[in-house]
């Protein structure tokens, strides 16, 4: 994310949470260098064992800002999440960065960014594999967005009626003109 976007959050009187990736070398960089000098200011641990999966979480947050350039407007906390655990049998570690305009406990930063990813996997995941969003080669005009727009009110369509599987909807529904209109009622 750009500091104009951050710019443009800020003057609209709202706060962010945004994650910085390698692809921002300066930021992603600055943020390293500033945890091997400070101490974070509050800690999360959180387990979770599922479907085969053991994931432990741990949330640092920064609020010593020294190294970090001026041009983060509303800057105020940086976020390292640490994940640790096992899928299927293979052992991994991954750490992500954010930066804040918040200053919250590092439990409030760990579900909201948790919750962030939930939205994320529910929808974009979905959109992805049963509607092949990605490989929709489309070009012209605001094509791509009406076709998005229209595939997440499909997803919640079927979702409000009950269906838990867009795959099983879609099967269910295809040939089945009255009971799709029936959803709209």
């Amino acid at each position: 994310m750009s500091k104009k976007t951050v710019q443009q959050i800020i003057h609209s009187g709202n706060d962010y949470v945004i994650a910085v990736k390698a692809n921002q070398p300066k930021l992603y960089h600055q943020i390293q260098q500033n945890m091997q000098h400070s101490q974070p200011t509050t800690i999360h641990t959180d387990f979770e064992r599922r479907s085969g999966r053991f994931t432990q979480r741990r949330v640092c947050v920064f609020e010593n800002l020294n190294n970090i350039s001026h041009d983060w407007l509303g800057l105020k906390s940086i976020i390292q999440v640490e994940r640790v655990g096992t899928r299927a049998g293979k052992a991994y570690q991954e750490t992500a960065y954010y930066i804040s305009s918040l200053s919250l406990k590092a439990s409030d930063f760990a579900c909201g960014i948790r919750r962030h990813w939930s939205v994320e996997n529910r929808l974009h995941w979905v959109k992805d594999v049963v509607f092949d969003e990605d490989s929709a080669q489309m070009v012209d005009g605001y094509a791509a967005a009406n076709f998005s727009i229209l595939r997440s009110f499909v997803i919640n369509l079927f979702r409000h009626n009950g269906f838990d599987s867009l795959t099983r909807a879609i099967r269910f529904c295809s040939h089945n003109i009255p009971l799709l209109f029936s959803f709209l009622e």
